[in-house]
């Protein structure tokens, strides 16, 4: 396997992290990155950014339209249809997959203070 865990982890949240920012209205690039930062401390650079909304964009799941916005369009994304129904299969496993991880943290956990 490449790269540590943590960036496995990550490149894996991005596509859910992208769509749920999203679920909230048409954003640009930019103001996606900075909704990461702002509400998940994720920093993402632009230059990791625009091909995740490539991709999404041609699977079908995000709708790109360029606006003319004072003095350079800008392009914004949102979530078609097919995105709509892929942010709550997602969300769905995520919350299901987490409560598992949390289940076994937790017994191991309690296995480590009964053997302290």
């Amino acid at each position: 396997m490449s790269g540590t865990w943590h960036e496995q982890i990550r490149r894996g949240a991005l596509d859910l992290a992208i769509l749920a920012t999203l679920a909230s209205g048409p954003l640009y690039g930019l103001s996606i990155i900075q909704h990461l930062e702002e509400f998940t401390d994720l920093v993402i650079t632009a230059g990791t950014i625009y091909p995740i909304l490539g991709r999404l964009t041609r699977d079908g799941l995000l709708d790109a339209s360029w606006v003319d916005e004072s003095a350079h369009p800008r392009k914004y994304y949102r979530l078609t249809r097919a995105g709509e129904k892929r942010l709550a299969t997602m969300m769905a496993d995520w919350r299901d997959f987490s409560a598992k991880i949390d289940r076994l943290l937790a017994a191991v956990d309690g296995t480590r203070k009964r053997s302290s």
